[in-house]
């Protein structure tokens, strides 16, 4: 690792710890153990049954909405298994109360910074996991804070932006509960968020104006999964990142 890297590296991995700690339940594990352990995303479903519990490893972090019912033969087999609980806040995912996890390596950086900007123009709160200068970085590093922010209920969706978009989606698509798309125009924001419910958008900071940015980004935040039809092949979605999870 540079030199010069490992300073904004330690920063960013003190603004994941620091976000853990102040935003995770106070019925969930501490922060650096959860961060630690696997983590399995339910928070679509409104019933949380043994049939989600049943495969479970022990002591895995359990994600699910606020107002989720947990059935009796569910409650069982988690105490029996040391599962943690995670409640994300059902408050917290709606509208412009969204906090939204932001970050770039060098190639996009300087449209991260407009990001903010438009940010703070729409109303939104966001919290800046780097990079913070022109000086070369690596993305999957960043693009891991950002999406593992979200996967943990830290912030409420994330934008992560590099030099074409492409591996920032990859990276943080390896994260148990993230859904990143990247977009390069309004049809393919709204898209993402309608049909597939991406929780974390891509963009590349070269491919880009910062017109088509402002659009991309106020389309994607504007947008909601739209039928059940969507959040039905949503939570197939994640049975299949779940099937890959066992082994």
């Amino acid at each position: 690792m540079n030199e010069r890297q490992k300073p904004e590296r330690e920063a960013i991995r003190q603004l994941v710890r620091e976000a853990l700690e102040s935003k995770l339940s106070a019925r969930a594990q501490p922060a650096s153990e959860l961060a630690n352990s696997e983590l399995v995303d339910e928070s679509v479903k409104d019933v949380i049954t043994e049939l989600e519990v049943r495969e479970l490893k022990a002591a895995t972090s359990l994600l699910i909405r606020e107002d989720a019912i947990v059935t009796p033969a569910a409650q069982d087999l988690i105490r029996e298994r040391s599962i943690q609980l995670v409640r994300r806040r059902r408050s917290a995912a709606m509208g412009k109360n969204r906090l939204i996890a932001l970050g770039a390596d060098h190639g996009g950086y300087e449209m991260k910074e407009e990001i903010k900007k438009l940010l703070a123009e729409l109303g939104y709160r966001y919290r800046d996991f780097g990079t913070f200068s022109t000086e070369a970085v690596d993305y999957p590093d960043i693009a891991h804070a950002v999406a593992q922010a979200v996967a943990q209920g830290v912030c409420d969706l994330g934008i992560m932006v590099d030099g074409a978009g492409i591996g920032s989606c990859i990276t943080a698509n390896k994260v148990p509960g993230v859904r990143a798309a990247l977009c390069y125009d309004e049809a393919t924001a709204r898209n993402s968020r309608q049909h597939n419910d991406a929780n974390v958008l891509t963009l590349g900071g070269r491919m880009l104006s910062n017109e088509q940015m402002r659009q991309v980004v106020t389309t994607w935040l504007s947008t909601e999964i739209s039928q059940e039809r969507h959040r039905k092949r949503v939570a197939k979605i994640m049975t299949i990142e779940r099937q890959y999870l066992k082994k």
